[in-house]
């Protein structure tokens, strides 16, 4: 049986790269990996599916509307939850994939972090796993079973991605010079690359 593979890029939007309302460091810099690896699965027939970050204004996560003060730590509806300053709101520009990013190898967008109740860093679930997005679904109807990674936050939406794509039974490749990482703590995103590993991810 042939394993059937799908490049997955994690939230290439402008709101994580400089000049964003949450800008990843040097998040900008894997944009060019991006367009080298879509080319490349697009020419061999495979798909490529973009996640994105669509939070209505009102999103319990923001700092903005929780009273926090921005890159702390609380909790929201009885999950920890960074209080993130307010990004990719949906169809803003900060929203928008990055302009960089050539969307003509893209075969699906999936839209994650719509419920104000709940964060979203997984491609595939909430935080609280609550409900699935269509990911995994638009997936098996596609018969993949082996997923290439990349994106942004290393430490945050690429990692829990990442997880949850394993603990669904997906063989998971991540591009590791195709991600960056937040580092709220120094190490957050080599961390991250380690949890992955050792849950049976491979690191390129």
């Amino acid at each position: 049986m042939t394993t059937q593979q799908a490049l997955l890029l994690i939230d290439l939007q402008n709101d994580f790269c400089p000049g964003g309302a949450l800008a990843v460091s040097g998040g900008d810099e894997v944009i060019a990996i991006a367009n080298q690896y879509a080319a490349e699965f697009h020419q061999r027939g495979q798909p490529v599916v973009a996640s994105l970050d669509w939070h209505p204004a009102e999103h319990g996560s923001f700092a903005s509307n929780s009273g926090q003060a921005a890159w702390t730590l609380g909790k929201l509806e009885g999950l920890s939850q960074v209080w993130w300053p307010d990004h990719c709101i949906q169809h803003g520009a900060g929203a928008q994939l990055h302009p960089g990013l050539d969307q003509r190898c893209i075969s699906e967008k999936i839209y994650k972090g719509q419920d104000p109740k709940v964060d979203s860093y997984s491609a595939f679930f909430d935080n609280g796993h609550r409900n699935k997005t269509t990911l995994d679904l638009w997936l098996k109807n596609h018969g993949i079973t082996a997923l290439t990674v990349m994106g942004l936050a290393t430490d945050y939406c690429v990692k829990y991605s990442v997880l949850d794509a394993l603990a669904l039974g997906y063989t998971v490749t991540v591009i590791a010079a195709g991600c960056r990482g937040v580092n709220l703590a120094s190490g957050d995103s080599e961390q991250a690359l380690a949890d992955m590993a050792a849950k049976g991810a491979i690191i390129l």
